[in-house]
């Protein structure tokens, strides 16, 4: 999840590999709806980028084609299984999406969950999704983001930033993915804000939803 250079270690690879597997039934729990809303309905070449453990394969439906990208190989494994588990086809590809290698207007569906908020430049990341996007193609996302300006939370997340982002292969505890993801071009995008009960105090501000090409 997130750029090539912050999954070298084997440690934290390892870690968090092993971190998201031990609370993806916790996430099922809270998230599970949202994602089969969204990901039940998707069809035809599906392009997941940092598709870590391979949290999100239980919600696709049969025949979808799906490519994903993922840099870090301590999670491959756990994706493999995944896959194979839930008969999903799966082209993975371990590297990071900063430059996806697809054509332009070639798949009919993106989805991002939890990655935007690891990723060295978010931007450049959205702006690759909507290249790839077909023309009325959608994103979905998921993701934690940073608190309202001149919070608790949003102080405690600035000050923990810089340990949290080493211990977690660069995942920021303060972004606004929310204004990028409105300042990048897209026809029309849906958010929804809701505060996790299963995430860590720090990242419970999360946005949901779906941006159209």
């Amino acid at each position: 999840m997130g750029d090539q250079h912050v999954h070298d270690n084997p440690v934290r690879g390892r870690f968090n590999s092993w971190l998201l597997a031990k609370y993806e039934d916790d996430f099922h729990e809270e998230m599970g709806a949202r994602k089969q809303q969204h990901l039940g309905s998707m069809n035809g070449t599906v392009v997941e980028i940092g598709a870590g453990n391979g949290v999100n394969f239980r919600y696709y439906p049969p025949g979808v084609q799906l490519v994903v990208y993922e840099p870090n190989r301590w999670m491959h494994a756990r994706l493999q299984e995944a896959a194979r588990r839930h008969a999903v086809q799966c082209e993975l590809r371990p590297v990071s999406a900063s430059q996806l290698d697809l054509p332009d207007q070639s798949v009919d569906a993106a989805v991002c969950t939890l990655v935007l908020c690891t990723v060295t430049d978010p931007g450049q990341i959205l702006h690759e999704l909507r290249r790839v996007l077909k023309p009325g193609g959608k994103l979905y996302f998921l993701e934690h983001v940073a608190a309202a300006p001149r919070t608790g939370l949003r102080r405690v997340q600035d000050l923990l930033m810089r340990p949290w982002r080493w211990l977690f292969e660069g995942c920021h505890t303060n972004r606004e993915t929310a204004a990028l993801l409105d300042s990048v071009g897209f026809a029309r995008v849906e958010i929804e804000c809701f505060s996790s009960r299963k995430m860590p105090p720090v990242i419970r501000p999360v946005i949901s939803g779906v941006a159209w090409r």
